[in-house]
């Protein structure tokens, strides 16, 4: 059995910063007259699933439809609970991370619902970026440096650019931190492996 750790996404109260984590990854935010709308498309109806508990868990509704190219999407409504995040997140028209944003643990937990994925043989593991938003990834690595969990930076080849993390010590941290995986195989599968 797992002892649950103080700072994991399960001992932390929800909270609509939580969807953080999805504009971390390849999620968007959009914003008009005092409300926004966080969507994100992912890979797996799994991940579709789970982040759309995520949402829920934070008192905003979830939808699970298609994007265009057929691929699990996420959203909320537009609400004016999200004003604030979009704000944070957007610089003009632009994806920007805040300055200073340190990944909490739910947030952690919302990105690696979203885009993170085992590589190798368990050692490493990858909390993909948003390849249409460049200038975030060498933010991110800094935030994620800051959250304790220091990663390296990879190109757009194979599965598209990420944060690798590699080491028991830094995987175990991020364990910690984002909790069980959901009770799907194939979250198990792309769950770090410590």
């Amino acid at each position: 059995m797992n002892q649950l750790s103080f700072f994991s996404a399960e001992a932390v109260p929800p909270a609509v910063s939580d969807l953080s984590g999805l504009l971390a990854a390849q999620g968007q935010v959009s914003a008009a007259a005092g409300r926004a709308r966080v969507s994100v498309v992912v890979d797996a109806s799994w991940r579709a699933d789970a982040v759309a508990e995520l949402i829920e868990e934070t008192g905003l509704a979830a939808e699970i439809t298609r994007s265009d190219e057929g691929s699990p999407l996420v959203r909320t409504a537009s609400v004016p609970e999200l004003a604030a995040l979009a704000a944070q997140w957007t610089k003009g028209a632009v994806k920007a991370v805040p300055v200073g944003w340190i990944p909490d643990s739910r947030a952690l937990r919302a990105w690696v619902l979203a885009a993170g994925r085992s590589e190798g043989e368990g050692d490493r593991f990858v909390l993909g970026l948003d390849p249409h938003a460049p200038d975030t990834h060498p933010v991110l690595a800094q935030s994620l440096m800051r959250a304790g969990i220091a990663p390296t930076l990879i190109g757009t080849r194979g599965a598209g650019p990420g944060l690798r993390i590699v080491g028991h010590k830094r995987l175990m941290r991020l364990v910690e931190n984002i909790g069980q995986a959901p009770d799907r195989q194939e979250a198990r599968e792309a769950w770090p492996q410590v």
